[in-house]
């Protein structure tokens, strides 16, 4: 419970009695909200500076409070701060230390402002902040993916549909597709930072004040673009908070599906990748293990920021105007996924950089499942004038007959082909080769090599 320089509570002219041990256990958030110092700081100079500014309090009481401000931040980062649960928040801990620091003008720093407003205006700034750091870690995400992708432009396996052999493609193709997805998240959470561009300090409590203040100022000296409009919804809102989570659940969700593409691939049944040690474990009982414990980490890790999300969902789902202890709850949802996607993002980096294609395997595969049936029937369509769908009833006729004589595709001879097809020539082989089957996909987003170089190099410039 917060009290003063007389170490009386802020509210003890008001509440007569202490307030009981249970609550000042649950009621206190210093153990979490205490990431918000330097944020909460930077805040409470703006404010009184702009309290100077508009005359409300005097230049000696501003650099008083400034000074004391300052002493306080060097105090935390040199681990010389105490951090007391008495004094239930960051706020309360750092206006009690000012107390003690400077005296009595200490108690103008809260001249109109409210907590309400305070931890808002503390919580955006952290949020922006923490947008930078994912984005920077996604950024070293997707340029790991672009090095293992440039190194394997015609690195052939195969394209999976319900994980079955569907067409061949490029690897490189495979890791550009997830480029894409983590592009979108950088996209998704640059789009939140708009939001988080409106400054609330100034509405207090959920009215505003009747101090003559200038929200604009300190909206401009703490990096805001603009003040919010409406008090009520300011103390209210937390769908910024919402946009995060849904930022990080998306993103975690792509997390997720990679781990899970790279946990198949690496499995006996397809071997499709070899992972370095310095990314897997062993068994405590089968010697012979290489797990890919660190993929499934990630996979598992979703979980977490779906809760979050859904979690901070609830708390607001039935709550009224403005502020409640409800929303406490925001700051350790908020941290928690953060610092989960965070830690993923580098978990994700290292295995990238750590991986590496079982190409030998990859041709294997491909060649397996007739998975140059659909170049078959392209070609029957682009040379003999005949409908789609025709020229699939008889590409499915050719493969039922591979099939039957257990024999892929380019092991069939012509006279075969011509039973089912008679037009058929030598020229139809062709179609048939994984390389130029993978290259003729030329059409914009396709698998070609010229089109992987390219969206390569587009990806390159944009750094």
């Amino acid at each position: 419970m917060a009290k003063n320089k007389n170490n009386q509570a802020i509210w003890s002219s008001r509440i007569k009695k202490n307030t009981s041990i249970l609550f000042q256990k649950v009621g206190n958030s210093i153990d979490i909200d205490k990431r918000l110092y330097k944020e909460d700081i930077a805040g409470s100079i703006a404010h009184v500076e702009m309290l100077f500014k508009q005359k409300i309090i005097t230049f000696k009481i501003k650099n008083k409070i400034v000074y004391g401000l300052n002493k306080i931040q060097k105090e935390i980062i040199a681990n010389k701060f105490e951090f007391n649960k008495k004094y239930e928040d960051i706020h309360m801990n750092i206006e009690k230390r000012l107390f003690q620091i400077i005296g009595d003008e200490a108690g103008y720093i809260h001249t109109a402002r409210s907590r309400n407003d305070q931890v808002i205006t503390d919580f955006k700034i952290w949020i922006k902040s923490s947008t930078k750091e994912i984005n920077n870690t996604l950024d070293k995400v997707i340029n790991s993916a672009l090095k293992l992708a440039e190194k394997n432009i015609d690195t052939i396996m195969p394209g999976f549909t319900h994980l079955k052999n569907a067409q061949a493609v490029s690897f490189a193709h495979y890791l550009m597709a997830y480029i894409e997805m983590f592009n979108r998240d950088k996209k998704r959470f640059i789009n939140n930072l708009d939001t988080l561009s409106e400054s609330p300090l100034g509405v207090a409590a959920l009215t505003g004040t009747s101090f003559n203040i200038d929200r604009s100022y300190t909206a401009k000296k703490l990096g805001f673009k603009k003040v919010t409009n409406n008090s009520i919804d300011t103390v209210s809102d937390r769908d910024f908070v919402l946009d995060f989570l849904y930022g990080v659940s998306v993103c975690s969700m792509h997390i997720s599906r990679i781990a899970e593409e790279l946990i198949i691939w690496n499995s006996d049944a397809f071997k499709l990748i070899n992972l370095s040690d310095k990314v897997v474990t062993g068994s405590s009982i089968m010697p012979q293990k290489k797990n890919p414990d660190l993929l499934e980490f990630l996979r598992g890790k979703s979980g977490i920021a779906y809760g979050n999300l859904f979690s901070m969902l609830t708390i607001l789902k039935g709550l009224p105007l403005s502020y409640f202890k409800d929303l406490q709850d925001d700051k350790e949802i908020i941290f928690k996924s953060n610092d989960t996607l965070i830690i993923c993002l580098k978990i994700l980096d290292e295995i990238i950089k750590n991986l590496s294609p079982n190409k030998k395997r990859m041709i294997e595969l491909a060649n397996s499942g007739y998975i140059t049936a659909t170049d078959l029937a392209d070609y029957l369509v682009q040379n003999y004038s005949m409908s789609f769908r025709k020229a699939y009833q008889k590409t499915s006729l050719i493969v039922n007959l591979a099939e039957k004589k257990k024999k892929r595709l380019d092991q069939l001879n012509l006279e075969d082909l011509k039973k089912i097809e008679p037009k058929l020539t030598n020229d139809v082989f062709k179609v048939f080769n994984l390389k130029k089957s993978v290259n003729s996909k030329k059409s914009f987003g396709g698998t070609s090599f010229d089109n992987i170089k390219k969206m390569i190099k587009k990806y390159k410039k944009r750094k």
